[in-house]
């Protein structure tokens, strides 16, 4: 290994290690960030006589039709819980289950259009996420983007 490359993988490698006080910073305002969108969501879904579980599924559901193993994966719990949410959230109209196309033996569940709408009125409630956001210019909020997903692939 050269020396230029060492030291880079030396640096990134120590700048992982060390806790230095922006990093500490960066790391709280992560925390804060995220607990006032919870708080925010789990209330837009109680709006909606959803609990937040419920609500989460229903979005990614808005979005596509979803086998319910991979419900489990994304929302990093176990498909028993998954299957006990769709059957709430069929019972109310807002989800139904069917064949996948490409196996059917494999079962999607989805958003009915009902779902969707309420799906979409969710998102829309959020103020936390969005009235911030909106006081960011666009070169602002894409360069914001460009670094939660690189902090995403890390």
């Amino acid at each position: 290994m050269s020396t230029p490359e060492k030291t880079r993988s030396e640096t990134r490698s120590d700048r992982t290690r060390r806790a230095d006080p922006v990093t500490l910073e960066v790391v709280e305002l992560i925390g804060d960030v995220v607990a006032r969108f919870y708080e925010d969501y789990e209330e837009a879904a109680g709006d909606h006589s959803l609990t937040g579980a419920q609500a989460r599924l229903l979005s990614l559901l808005s979005l596509e039709p979803l086998p319910m193993r991979k419900l489990a994966q994304k929302l990093k719990c176990e498909p028993s819980n998954v299957t006990g949410i769709v059957d709430r959230l069929e019972t109310r109209g807002l989800v139904e289950r069917r064949p996948d196309p490409a196996d059917r033996r494999v079962k999607l569940a989805a958003a009915t259009d009902e779902g969707r709408r309420v799906a979409r009125s969710l998102r829309e409630s959020l103020r936390f996420a969005r009235e911030p956001l909106a006081g960011l210019s666009d070169d602002e909020r894409l360069a914001l983007r460009g670094l939660l997903r690189r902090m995403l692939e890390i």
